[in-house]
């Protein structure tokens, strides 16, 4: 069933509501019922698909024999923001998806459970981890997103002394800003930051890595730096109307939606355009704001459509309609400078010769238009191509380029992790992908200069 509503006075604390978690956690005996299905599996498939290999049967019977703080700690020892990818992980496509119980019943809920386990540490203010005796050694990381975190937090462990510089006013990445809340609320990613700082890493926030803090110093500071800095904002459509009021960019307005909540979406037609994940909780919160029609427009099919099979779904039950094979060609404003329609152009798809992509064709004399009062660009996300061409590093249109085993990158002191490298085949830009590359990243660390002072004394 939609969530659209008409126009008539909504208050904005019944707004808020609609930003309240969807989903509920589990009951203590639904839970320990759902561990005693597990196979407990050697060999398990489910280890194999998680992108951080958590020890999934482990974390499970922990939580059936009442060993809560073991069963968080399996979890968030191979995944450092393991309390949110129990939150927007696809489990369907990963560790449920590869459930030997697929085959006879149904799979175990592995998400739940995980979410379960997390969700008990934090009401129960655990601390899970310590930090290693320190190496003497110093590290920077430039960016407090998945990777960053992760990166941090394992080399505190290792023993190193961690500073980590964050551009915004909390760390957690997109983590913290960027999901929305009703999927993933603050607390949970500023808990994971918590855990980290526990250890004694220094989060710097507020500082921006080139501008408040040279990156010269950095080099002469520490011992190694790790950039994790993620994506920058959301590029132009490169149409006209672009500068009207009324239309945002998708990271943006997100964001927006985790602090305040506001009344301008009330009744209003809302075009979003794109259709990835960002896409979708850009036209779900819109819906939740209060907008009478929520649109999504894509240039491609919705088999081409980067977004999770469960955000697809969760949009359609939330009402949001989908405009496919439709590519934005103008945006319309009134004598105010107010966005008052969209003009689309439909698409057709042709076969890429070299095997890549269908490439969306416009269809000549096919224009029509949407009347809207707001356009929300979803398009994907720019390179921090300034700062990496300041740290001087080898990228390809601002993907970083790194060895794949090491983290590495064109400068030997320099290492990258997550979305700054994500693309041009260098994986695939999830949470959970995020984590185990900062994980990799301070492993790699450790093994060239950690170690190397415990083995020489």
């Amino acid at each position: 069933m939609g969530m659209t509503v008409n126009a008539a006075f909504i208050p904005v604390d019944s707004l808020r509501r609609n930003f309240a978690e969807v989903k509920a956690g589990m009951r203590p005996k639904e839970a320990i019922e759902e561990s005693n299905r597990c196979l407990y599996c050697y060999d398990a498939p489910c280890i194999k698909a998680c992108p951080t290999g958590i020890n999934i049967p482990s974390f499970i019977k922990k939580i059936a024999s009442g060993n809560m703080k073991g069963s968080a700690r399996a979890i968030m020892d191979a995944n450092p923001v393991g309390a949110t990818c129990a939150r927007v992980c696809p489990t369907e496509e990963l560790c449920e998806g590869a459930c030997v119980l697929n085959h006879s019943s149904k799979p175990i809920m592995i998400g739940q459970l995980q979410r379960y386990a997390t969700d008990w540490a934090i009401k129960n203010e655990q601390n899970l981890f310590t930090a290693g005796p320190s190496n003497g050694k110093s590290a920077a990381i430039i960016g407090g997103g998945p990777a960053g975190l992760s990166a941090a937090r394992e080399l505190a462990r290792f023993g190193f002394a961690v500073t980590l510089y964050e551009a915004k006013e909390q760390a957690g990445g997109l983590d913290t800003y960027g999901i929305v809340s009703f999927r993933l609320p603050q607390r949970i990613s500023l808990w994971e930051v918590e855990q980290v700082q526990k250890l004694g890493v220094e989060i710097r926030t507020g500082t921006k890595v080139g501008i408040d803090v040279g990156v010269d110093d950095l080099l002469e500071q520490y011992d190694v730096i790790v950039l994790a800095i993620g994506m920058s904002k959301v590029p132009s459509l490169g149409i006209e109307g672009e500068q009207l009021k009324g239309v945002y960019d998708a990271i943006d307005f997100v964001e927006s939606t985790k602090t305040e909540i506001t009344e301008d979406f009330i009744g209003k037609r809302v075009a979003v355009i794109g259709a990835g994940n960002t896409a979708v909780d850009a036209a779900t919160c819109s819906v939740r704001l209060g907008a009478s029609n929520v649109k999504m427009v894509y240039r491609r099919t919705k088999e081409e459509m980067t977004a999770y099979d469960f955000e697809f779904e969760f949009a359609k039950q939330d009402g949001v309609e989908f405009e496919w094979l439709s590519a934005p060609s103008r945006i319309i404003g009134d004598a105010d400078g107010n966005v008052k329609a969209l003009e689309c152009q439909a698409m057709r798809l042709e076969a890429d010769e070299a095997g890549g992509r269908a490439k969306p064709i416009p269809i000549e004399g096919s224009a029509y238009l949407l009347e809207v009062d707001a356009v929300i660009k979803a398009i994907g996300q720019t390179r921090h191509l300034p700062l990496i061409e300041q740290l001087g590093l080898e990228h390809k249109r601002g993907i970083v380029m790194v060895n794949t085993e090491t983290y590495q990158t064109s400068n030997p002191r320099i290492y990258a992790a997550g979305d700054v490298v994500f693309g041009g085949g260098q994986g695939e830009a999830m949470v959970v992908s995020a984590a185990q590359q900062g994980k990799l990243a301070a492993f790699s660390i450790y093994n060239t200069i950690g170690a190397r002072r415990e083995l020489h004394g």
